[in-house]
């Protein structure tokens, strides 16, 4: 029998496909979810379901939507789409929703991440360990579940999609622009042609340069993780030969967007969740912006200076969610690109902050490069991983070292520096690792810090 709390993690539900997650524990996982969404108070007689180009997606979204009609609830089943899609359909449908796909992970990978009605995350503390807890007893008596009756409709709403994101930012207006956008062969090769090109709505000035839009979980070409360096090799060199304006990569489920310029240089997470949270306080003035504590000191700089009023998060999506709902935050961005917008129901959408970078760009004759030159301010390591047996007993020896910082611990142990740099560090919850984000004003300081930090981390 599967061990559960090996694959339900702090935000979502992640394993290797059949060992730890198949069809058996996926039907529990679905009758778990129905009856933790009624013992919260919420309406479970319908779920949306949707999942990737995985090959294991279809049967595992099949046996979990035959757990939940056990548990009496009908389910819409949108098919193929990207997590921001399944997002777009629980908020517009008012469902609770299922998404399976194990976003960047390789192939032999698959998981659910799920959400309450209005694309609201369900974490480990709203949801998501009473799930685990109720399946896993499920899992242990099979026959203690009787079959009810199917309840599935079939729902393309791949198009209602596409016409809500070019609702929310205008295209038609900008100048043409040659955008070569690197799939990774995941779901951005399923939904950027609805969005950004012709094949259901009208044309926008863009011309689109696809790399490896062919739908294959295998992964044939490179991992869909543009975190990795090595997964952004294909697109600078694409734009590069093609004398495109920008690229764009997405991951695997394609809720995640990352930007590279005209000369193929990547454009930081950080500077574009400042150039998004500009163009949204002109649309909203003196709104809220949520930013994890790992972006740049540049953002709640510049929310400032465009008149918001930046909240620093955890983290993390559900943190981020959160915070974005409880202060009605116009906008939230991640060094990680996630990027979150009210306009979205609070969740995540690449797409929406790539529609945005496509505007600010389309919308002036300048490149890329000087565009996001405004914003970006200081030198960043990007995060650095050391494998440490005692994550613990390390980051008390950092902190030892520098006496004259200031630190916090929101999340992990941030130190400020009297002059101005910074870095963060923080355990994974499901390896023995530390990670190290280090900012400053010039690029030497910045390595001078980061040498010294992990002088103290792996000596």
């Amino acid at each position: 029998m599967s061990d559960l709390s090996q694959i339900v993690k702090a935000y979502d539900v992640r394993g290797t496909v059949p060992d730890q997650l198949n069809e058996p524990v996926a039907r529990a996982l679905g009758t778990a979810f129905v009856e933790m969404l009624r013992e919260s108070g919420d309406d479970a007689d319908t779920l949306v379901i949707a999942h990737d180009m995985r090959d294991s997606g279809p049967a595992l979204a099949a046996a979990f939507a035959s757990g939940a009609n056990a548990a009496g609830a009908a389910v819409i089943n949108i098919g193929l789409g990207s997590t921001d899609q399944l997002y777009f359909a629980s908020g517009s449908l008012n469902l609770p929703g299922a998404m399976f796909t194990a976003s960047h992970n390789p192939a032999r990978y698959n998981g659910i991440k799920l959400c309450r009605a209005g694309a609201r995350p369900v974490g480990q503390d709203s949801g998501l360990a009473v799930v685990r807890q109720r399946a896993q007893e499920l899992l242990a008596d099979l026959a203690a579940v009787a079959d009810g009756p199917a309840r599935v409709e079939r729902r393309d709403l791949l198009r209602e999609y596409a016409v809500h994101l070019r609702s929310l930012v205008d295209l038609t207006g900008i100048r043409e622009l040659t955008v070569v956008v690197d799939a990774g062969n995941g779901m951005g090769g399923h939904t950027v042609p609805a969005v950004l090109g012709d094949r259901m709505l009208p044309a926008l000035p863009l011309r689109i340069e696809p790399l490896y839009f062919e739908l294959d979980g295998s992964f044939p070409n490179h991992e869909a993780n543009p975190l990795e360096p090595a997964n952004l090799v294909d697109l600078q060199a694409a734009v590069r030969e093609r004398g495109a304006d920008l690229g764009l990569a997405f991951d695997g489920d394609a809720d995640r967007c990352f930007v590279v310029d005209e000369r193929g240089e990547p454009v930081s997470p950080s500077a574009i969740t400042a150039l998004v949270a500009t163009r949204e306080l002109a649309k909203f003035p003196g709104s809220t912006i949520i930013h994890n504590l790992i972006t740049s000191a540049a953002v709640p700089e510049i929310i400032v200076e465009h008149g918001g009023k930046p909240v620093r998060s955890r983290v993390g999506h559900s943190f981020i969610k959160g915070q974005m709902a409880q202060t009605n935050a116009v906008f939230g961005g991640e060094h990680s690109a996630h990027y979150y917008f009210r306009e979205f129901w609070f969740a995540d959408t690449g797409m929406l902050a790539a529609m945005h970078v496509l505007a600010a760009l389309g919308g002036q004759e300048r490149p890329l490069s000087d565009l996001a030159a405004e914003f970006e301010r200081y030198a960043a390591s990007g995060e650095i991983n050391s494998t440490v047996p005692d994550a613990a007993a390390k980051t008390a020896a950092v902190r030892a070292a520098y006496p004259d910082a200031e630190f916090d611990e929101l999340d992990g142990l941030t130190a400020r520096l009297p002059d101005g740099a910074w870095f963060n560090l923080r355990a994974s919850n499901t390896e023995p690792l530390l990670r190290l984000n280090v900012e400053a004003a010039k690029p030497d300081r910045m390595a001078a810090l980061r040498d010294e930090v992990l002088a103290v981390i792996r000596g």
